[in-house]
């Protein structure tokens, strides 16, 4: 991906990386709360799964239109481009018990062939997960075109990408 300009919500997600919610009940992660505040949640904690809400950041630091319910995984599947396949930068849907989980693509791990993800809530924080393509319900194009460009389908090969073993919830 190097020959081409970063998509800019890829470089704020990329900016995050290694934020942390605060696992405490009473006590809320600085970041997250602004993040809530400027998508206009009437919660506010780190404590509720939020995943869709570091996604929705993402889209709108870029000036990208989202979901109305922006804070529901599942809701990515309502807007967008369903795509085929995973594109660089495209949004994960993944179903599980109890909701969903999204997160960006930005790879392929050389070593296991799994997805690259980047995403937040992702054991507590912001980080790369590996999952299988198959682990996903839908892949979603929310870019400022209708479809990614071509290029973005061949995704880039990862290596050395410290993952972390995730939990989603």
């Amino acid at each position: 991906m190097s020959n081409y300009p970063e998509l800019s919500w890829i470089a704020e997600a990329r900016k995050h990386i290694g934020l942390r919610e605060n696992t405490s009940k009473f006590a809320h992660s600085p970041t997250i709360l602004s993040w809530l505040k400027a998508l206009g949640a009437w919660w506010m904690d780190d404590e509720t799964p939020w995943c869709g809400t570091f996604v929705a950041h993402c889209l709108q630091t870029a000036g990208i239109k989202f979901p109305k319910d922006w804070y529901r995984a599942l809701a990515y599947l309502k807007g967008g481009n369903r795509l085929l396949k995973p594109a660089y930068g495209c949004i994960a849907v993944k179903t599980r018990q109890g909701g969903g989980h999204v997160c960006f693509i930005v790879g392929k791990d050389k070593a296991t062939g799994k997805l690259v993800c980047l995403g937040g809530n992702q054991s507590n924080m912001v980080c790369y997960a590996l999952y299988n393509e198959s682990d996903f319900e839908a892949f979603m194009w929310y870019g400022q075109t209708s479809n990614p460009a071509q290029h973005r389908y061949d995704l880039p090969i990862l290596s050395n990408i410290k993952a972390t073993c995730v939990t989603e919830a």
